[in-house]
């Protein structure tokens, strides 16, 4: 699975505090290398190292196979209240432990709310195909790991949707051709019926004025 979300940023930016310090653990060296020797951390520092912390301890959990697409959103005082409340932090991931390795009777895309209270707990889950509201409700997601494999078959769909487009469209502009030939030509063959109608209406015009002149000239001649 592909791993995304802003949780993942927090584990990103401070990836560099482990590297040049040993024998000390991951919350000494960030606070050593974040408030320049003190040992004390601002409240933001705190919440900041609270966040990566909580996001490793996601990444562990094991997801299973019939969840394609997982994201877990995260309010700020959902942070605060586990941050604050160690009980409540250790109920929250148990719950996310058991949901995300709960077996569904179908492959489907899921969203878990967390918020200050358990009351506020929740999971949304889409059938695989049908799961735009995912796609929608994950982008600022704090934790998401989506199906490699599904991701791919999107696009697979998505360019065979812009193949049919664009086969359909070169369609459209050959039965456009075609028919603006077929006009073109029955424009032609009408005005070359016109003028044959002009050029036998004047030919017959000048044949009845031959006749009338050898009429006349008989006439002339009997008298």
């Amino acid at each position: 699975m592909a791993i995304s979300g802003v949780g993942q940023n927090y584990y990103q930016n401070n990836v560099a505090t482990t590297k040049n310090t040993k024998n000390v653990n991951s919350t000494e060296k960030f606070a050593l290398e974040k408030t320049s020797g003190t040992q004390e951390l601002s409240e933001a520092e705190e919440m900041e190292l609270f966040k990566k912390e909580f996001y490793e301890d996601l990444s562990k959990i094991t997801i299973h196979k019939t969840l394609n697409n997982v994201a877990i959103n995260i309010s700020e005082a959902g942070f605060k209240a586990m941050k604050d409340d160690p009980a409540y932090r250790e109920k929250i991931l148990s719950l996310l432990q058991r949901d995300l390795g709960s077996s569904l009777a179908r492959n489907c895309s899921a969203v878990f709310t967390v918020g200050a209270t358990l009351s506020e707990y929740r999971g949304d889950s889409w059938p695989v195909g049908y799961d735009s509201e995912f796609y929608a409700c994950s982008q600022d997601s704090f934790f998401k790991k989506t199906s490699e494999k599904k991701d791919r078959q999107k696009e697979l769909l998505e360019e065979y949707l812009e193949k049919r487009a664009q086969a359909k469209k070169q369609q459209q502009k050959m039965l456009n051709e075609k028919v603006a030939k077929m006009e073109l030509e029955r424009s032609r063959l009408s005005q070359s019926w016109n003028s044959e109608r002009q050029m036998a209406k004047a030919s017959n015009a000048y044949d009845a004025n031959i006749m009338t002149e050898t009429v006349a000239g008989g006439d002339s001649l009997l008298g």
